[in-house]
């Protein structure tokens, strides 16, 4: 084989993502709040980007406005003293008016202890409350239950190994080879010490909320069942000895075997179902997450309008001293002249990618709103179906470019904030030869399931048939699919005697 290095011209076609471009995508992907810190990012690195002030895009506004105002005020001033005159009102009498406006100065008066002698407002910020984490709630309760230093440290340790549900992750003989003093010894001695840490863990299994501390959930299930008083009774008795019988719910077998009627089976597991099988999540602090809309749909009239929810981002232009430095300095150095040039250039193009970024976002949420109009009409019942591709077909983009839109995006509407993928789902076929949603066919079987009779629940087969009665064309799997994506429990775990 001839083999040997040369040169060839060719000529081929390649899509290159450029990083101007890589980066428009990253800002049509953002959500409004990690927009509004990369923009004000943006303005500290390129001094020729400046925030407009809210009053400077106003300001054409108010002018004209103002004066209005004013020539209405002094028409409205002039009646009034007319009306005054006319009724004969005295001197006396107008000085017994008070208005409110002259005595508060501002919304915090002198006599609040608000404001300084300047008339300048000052307030006190906020200190967030400090909160107890899990494990300083369980060590102050082990403070409080012995003095004893080693017990303490041994409840310290068991603390720290327990996770977010409240149950111990790791062994009592771990626990114990971890505090050993010295040498081994002899197995009487590991004993002793296992002995030790397990009457530290009895300690904390008392501690609130019941049920913490528990090795596994039959544990955990037995420690609530004793604190209740009912440590002999038929519930404990079946989580004791009968468990996997009542996971599966096999209330026939534990009727057999505990010679109980099936009524009083299922009254013993429901007082089990009524114990925290997750004690730990009560006291585990969690900080709410609030979701910002990145777009609101309002109703006016018999149309739905859409606006973006980006009162807080900045809006961004060039500064004019920059502007006029390039143009106006004939003694500018080349330096400094090719710095502002490429700051310029790249401050244009980011306040365009902007406000390109806007506008997609509103042609794609004003598709969503016309293709799902019965949704916002009459609710979740009537979602129908809906594909990116529909959607970009409808606006003339690519569907990777609705994808990025709809991503970790949120709209605030009427019936409530929904994050945009919600809009987007699977069709399924009508006898009529219609489409409907996925979503209102779970909608459906969720209906079908909580109108059922608990001591004949119906099988996935018998809500398919009263689906297709409906006119809905389903499968028996795809129930049983969307009944498990619901969190439903099957006709057998259903069943109550």
């Amino acid at each position: 084989m001839d083999m040997k290095i040369g040169l060839h011209v060719g000529l081929q076609q390649r899509l290159v993502m450029t990083p101007k471009l890589q980066q428009a995508l990253k800002l049509l992907q953002m959500p409004t709040l990690e927009l509004q810190q990369v923009l004000k990012q943006e303005m500290l690195q390129n001094p020729l980007l400046e925030e407009v002030e809210e009053q400077d895009v106003e300001l054409d506004e108010e002018e004209p406005r103002q004066a209005a105002d004013e020539s209405a005020q002094s028409a409205e001033q002039e009646a009034k003293t007319k009306e005054v005159d006319s009724e004969g009102a005295t001197e006396e009498a107008r000085k017994e008016q008070i208005d409110f406006d002259d005595y508060f100065e501002s919304s915090f008066g002198a006599g609040d202890g608000f404001a300084n002698e300047e008339g300048r407002e000052d307030f006190v910020e906020r200190v967030p409350v400090a909160k107890q984490s899990f494990s300083e709630y369980l060590l102050s309760q082990l403070r409080l239950a012995t003095d004893d230093e080693r017990t303490r440290d041994i409840g310290g340790y068991l603390i720290g190994s327990l996770d977010d549900s409240g149950y111990l992750t790791c062994t009592l003989e771990e626990v114990a080879e971890t505090f050993r003093v010295g040498e081994p010894g002899t197995e009487e001695d590991k004993k002793k010490r296992i002995e030790e840490v397990e009457r530290v863990l009895m300690i904390i299994q008392t501690f609130d909320p019941i049920g913490i501390g528990a090795r596994n959930l039959k544990e955990c299930l037995l420690i609530q069942l004793e604190a209740k008083g009912l440590g002999e009774s038929a519930a404990a008795r079946i989580v004791r000895d009968y468990f996997e019988e009542f996971k599966q719910k096999k209330y026939l077998d534990l009727s057999k075997a505990l010679r109980m009627p099936l009524r009083e089976i299922q009254d013993q597991a429901q007082i089990i179902g009524s114990l925290n099988p997750k004690p730990g999540l009560d006291i585990l602090v969690d900080e709410p997450k609030y979701v910002i809309p990145d777009l609101v749909v309002d109703r006016v009239a018999d149309r739905y309008v859409v606006a973006l929810n980006d009162h807080n981002v900045p809006r961004l232009r060039i500064s004019q001293s920059y502007r006029d430095e390039l143009s106006q300095n004939v003694e500018l150095d080349e330096k400094a002249r090719d710095f502002i040039q490429g700051r310029l250039k790249n401050a244009k193009w980011l306040i365009q990618t902007i406000e390109q970024r806007r506008r997609t976002m509103i042609k794609v949420m004003e598709a969503i709103v016309e293709e799902q109009r019965d949704f916002f009409e009459r609710g979740a019942a009537f979602l129908r179906p809906l594909t990116l591709q529909q959607v970009a077909s409808k606006i003339g983009m690519h569907e990777s470019t609705v994808s990025r839109v709809t991503t970790s995006k949120y709209v605030q509407t009427p019936r409530g904030v929904y994050e945009l993928k919600y809009f987007f789902s699977s069709a399924l076929s009508t006898e009529e030869g219609d489409e409907v949603s996925a979503k209102s066919a779970k909608l459906k079987i969720r209906g079908i399931i909580e109108k059922e009779d608990a001591r004949k629940p119906l099988s996935d087969q018998k809500i398919a048939d009263i689906l297709k009665k409906d006119g809905l064309i389903i499968a028996r799997r795809t129930v049983a699919k969307y009944r498990e994506q619901l969190g439903i429990l099957p006709a057998r775990h259903r069943k109550q005697y």
